[in-house]
């Protein structure tokens, strides 16, 4: 039985627009504005699968006056790329996404201060070499997922999976913002993964990119002026101009919105609500520019969440405490691009600074006040794998692995929240590129050296989820020798959980090294080799290794 089914599109300043689809033999459908900038028209439809789109005169500049255009639905939910139409399914007479039934909404998943993170782009992470696995979609990351839960991670970040032109990319010229990227799979299987995820105890983070869009975005065609700045926001910042930039600061007095609020607050709020998603990563906040809407689109998302966990993590490079420290902040974290900076250049022995140091590994000292402020990273998909920063500085094999778990241990020791960019916990080498595939080579795995990093990775973030007092802000530098390169920390919550971390950022092996001034005497247990040892008189003797840091547990 058919069912009067509405199609709207928001184009409040454009002079006419029609509807066309394979429900009417591609004929057009003439279509009335309401006094909101709404084109409407109402098409009966039996419940099934369609294609459609509209036409539009355009008010952008960069076309004929009033030129006809034909677009997809800025809101359409599914795409199919190669005609370049919109898809609407219609199930018991109304719109659906599709009919996916959620198993695992009542599973707990984990407080933000105890997340670990891991990076991930769903094209790259399956099929690389030595993986049986197809590569490049929903259901292949799907089966790998019983990887990340034995490596302990619990909290994915997704790299964009907005429907953007091609098959290949990482997903930031974000041309559809409602659809999923068709090339990995379908909106079930997406929803699939992100069910399965939180089946594991893994909460699913999104990268939203809501600065810019791409320069065919449906938007652009209708009415470009209308969403986003004529010109460059930042011209004076060439080198970080992506696409068309959002105007968070037009008003329309006459519709009482902006536009460009309405919009991406329709976005957020889709997304979280039909795709359950427990997290947003909001790309590039220094090109967006408007800490309002910035506050505004949090909250919009963190209600739209309900009670469940939610974390908004902003990228703002160079970072930025304030877009996440104290009661007005508008984000619950920020990308601390500064750690991955001072970390990678002092184990890759470009510098020893204590200062620097001690900078990085506490993020008050930058202006991050609680734990989950700060979002720690080596690597990221915008930075080469530490391996290959080692690699360009030509520190190879052994001595290269060695500091790459002194980075390891750094990370999930520092005050804030890891995250791993995908193949740092077994040793991938690889330096970024967003126009290339940059598979996972899970074959690293059967080499010693890398399953030997990622057994340390593992143990560490075993230790870093079940350790209170890596959740906690607390933390103390009571050691510091800058010339044989020596720091030790101490970590501590407010029950008496204790951990010391001693590093030595030099070539020498530091044979019954005496650390001074250890907080707490009595029996402390190393981790990374697995011994006790007594300490006395508030004096910790150890047996330090070139580029090495030991963890103590009391």
């Amino acid at each position: 039985m058919a069912t009067p089914i509405e199609f709207t599109l928001f184009a409040p300043y454009n002079k006419a627009a029609t509807l066309k689809g394979s429900f009417s033999d591609w004929e057009e459908i003439p279509m009335e504005k309401d006094d909101r900038g709404n084109f409407r028209t109402t098409v009966e439809l039996e419940d099934g699968v369609y294609e459609y789109k509209y036409r539009v005169r355009s008010k952008s500049w960069f076309l004929d006056p009033d030129e006809w255009v034909e677009i997809i639905d800025t809101y359409a939910t599914d795409i199919n790329d190669s005609q370049q139409n919109g898809v609407v399914r219609i199930k018991d007479g109304e719109r659906i996404v599709d009919t996916y039934v959620w198993q695992h909404d009542d599973k707990w998943l984990p407080p933000n201060d105890e997340l670990v993170v891991y990076e991930i782009h769903a094209a790259d992470f399956c099929g690389g070499i030595g993986d049986s696995i197809s590569r490049g979609s929903y259901k292949a990351l799907t089966e790998k997922l019983d990887y990340l839960a034995d490596l302990g991670i619990n909290a994915l970040e997704l790299m964009p999976v907005n429907e953007h032109p091609g098959d290949k990319g990482w997903g930031y010229n974000v041309r559809h913002y409602f659809a999923t990227e068709s090339s990995y799979g379908s909106t079930a299987e997406l929803k699939h993964l992100i069910d399965e995820c939180h089946a594991r105890g893994i909460r699913v983070i999104l990268d939203g990119i809501y600065n810019h869009s791409e320069d065919k975005c449906p938007l652009l065609l209708i009415d470009r002026d209308y969403w986003y700045y004529h010109d460059r926001h930042y011209p004076d910042d060439a080198d970080n101009y992506w696409g068309p930039e959002f105007n968070y600061d037009r008003y329309d007095e006459n519709l009482d919105i902006k536009p460009a609020w309405e919009f991406i607050g329709d976005v957020v709020r889709f997304w979280v609500s039909e795709y359950h998603i427990d997290g947003i990563r909001y790309d590039a906040l220094r090109q967006l520019a408007n800490r309002d809407f910035m506050k505004w689109i949090a909250q919009e998302a963190r209600n739209t969440a309900g009670p469940k966990p939610f974390y908004n993590i902003g990228e703002n490079i160079p970072d930025d405490s304030s877009i996440a420290a104290g009661l007005d902040a508008p984000m619950n974290a920020c990308w601390h691009e500064s750690f991955r900076y001072h970390i990678v250049g002092h184990i890759c022995g470009d510098t020893f600074d204590v200062e620097e140091l001690k900078k990085a590994i506490d993020g008050k000292r930058d202006g991050y006040l609680a734990a989950t402020d700060a979002i720690n990273y080596i690597s990221n998909h915008d930075h080469p794998h530490v391996l290959a920063e080692l690699g360009d500085r030509e520190i190879l094999d052994d001595a290269a692995f060695q500091r790459a778990k002194l980075g390891a241990v750094l990370l999930m020791t520092a005050m804030g929240v890891p995250m791993l960019w995908m193949g740092d916990e077994f040793g991938q080498a690889d330096h970024e590129n967003p126009n290339a595939e940059c598979d996972v080579q899970w074959s690293l795995l059967e080499n010693d050296r890398n399953r030997n990093l990622w057994e340390f990775y593992r143990g560490l973030i075993a230790l870093r989820k079940d350790n209170p007092a890596l959740h906690s802000s607390n933390i103390e530098f009571f050691h510091e020798n800058p010339e044989d390169k020596v720091l030790a920390y101490i970590r501590w919550n407010d029950e008496g959980t204790r951990l010391v971390v001693v590093a030595n950022f030099s070539d020498n092996f530091l044979e019954g090294y005496e650390v001074t001034d250890c907080p707490h005497n009595g029996t402390w247990h190393e981790w990374t080799k697995d011994y006790d040892l007594e300490v006395q008189d508030n004096r910790l003797v150890v047996d330090l290794g070139e580029w090495e840091a030991q963890v103590f547990v009391s």
